[in-house]
């Protein structure tokens, strides 16, 4: 059986997989787009030598990236989802019957093209009347937007290359200016366990901007280091608190991992205090 061997530029260590088949290998204007086949995982989507998803797993991801900030805000109308090519994001934001609108902002219009015919199950809802597809550069679609946007996703590959533009202070000053009085941010903010110093320097950067910042987690079996952090902020509004019933179809999020999902205060705070002992 064939290996590939993961190349994730922040990992302490190296991932293997068995690979049954290559389904597919190109390479995009902006990045390597590799698909296997493994037989635990199946069908895996690569970019850059990272894995992004895989068939079995997605869902734990994708479910937690959007599920927390459509449930703590109140009525989230108008969404921008940055990133996540594959469309799982989009997917499960789609799930919220008060959606009215999705604009869906990927740089690379190969992984669009490539996860559609790939991953159906995963991309089956960015030809919703909803989802107004942009593929350019998220951060400059988002700036000079002014207070249009409930709820802003980030769903982008690691913070290097053309995706850092996602991190940064501008962004994130963008962002808040793009969002409601009650609007909501979230991005991934990479593993406690390997990357805690990135953790903490988006929540820094963050609380720069935001009045509300908060933190929470989810084990992604695939992602190195497994315990992923999401980093997530308010205009207004406690994150941790749910504003609406708990009514649409998942496999891992519910009302109950939404309270348990965040840091507990005491140990939120050692990690922003840099007090953790890892």
């Amino acid at each position: 059986m064939l290996r590939f061997f993961e190349k994730d530029p922040y990992a302490p260590i190296q991932y293997l997989y068995g690979v049954e088949k290559v389904l597919y290998k190109g390479k995009s204007d902006f990045q390597e787009i590799l698909i296997i086949e493994n037989p635990h995982f199946g069908k895996m989507l690569i970019l850059d030598g990272v894995v992004q998803i895989t068939e079995k797993d997605e869902f734990f991801y994708h479910e937690m990236l959007v599920h927390l900030v459509m449930h703590a805000h109140p009525h989230p109308k108008n969404i921008i989802v940055i990133g996540g090519g594959d469309g799982g994001t989009v997917r499960e934001v789609l799930k919220h019957d008060s959606v009215e609108k999705i604009y869906f902002v990927e740089i690379d219009e190969k992984v669009i093209t490539v996860s559609k015919e790939f991953f159906p199950s995963v991309a089956g809802g960015i030809h919703d009347s909803r989802v107004e597809i942009k593929c350019m550069d998220g951060a400059e679609f988002v700036k000079g937007r002014n207070g249009d946007i409930d709820v802003i996703i980030v769903d982008s590959t690691d913070i290097v290359g053309f995706a850092k533009s996602l991190f940064t202070i501008e962004f994130f000053k963008s962002v808040k200016d793009a969002l409601t009085d009650e609007g909501m941010f979230v991005t991934l903010s990479e593993s406690l366990h390997f990357h805690k110093d990135i953790v903490i320097a988006v929540q820094e950067e963050m609380r720069l901007i935001f009045p509300i910042v908060d933190l929470y987690t989810a084990s992604l079996s695939t992602y190195a280091g497994n315990w992923w952090t999401f980093s997530v902020a308010s205009k207004k509004h406690d994150l941790r608190q749910m504003r609406r019933d708990f009514t649409i179809d998942t496999k891992y999020y519910s009302d109950e991992i939404h309270q348990q999902a965040f840091l507990p205060p005491k140990m939120y705070e050692k990690l922003l205090q840099r007090k953790l002992p890892w």
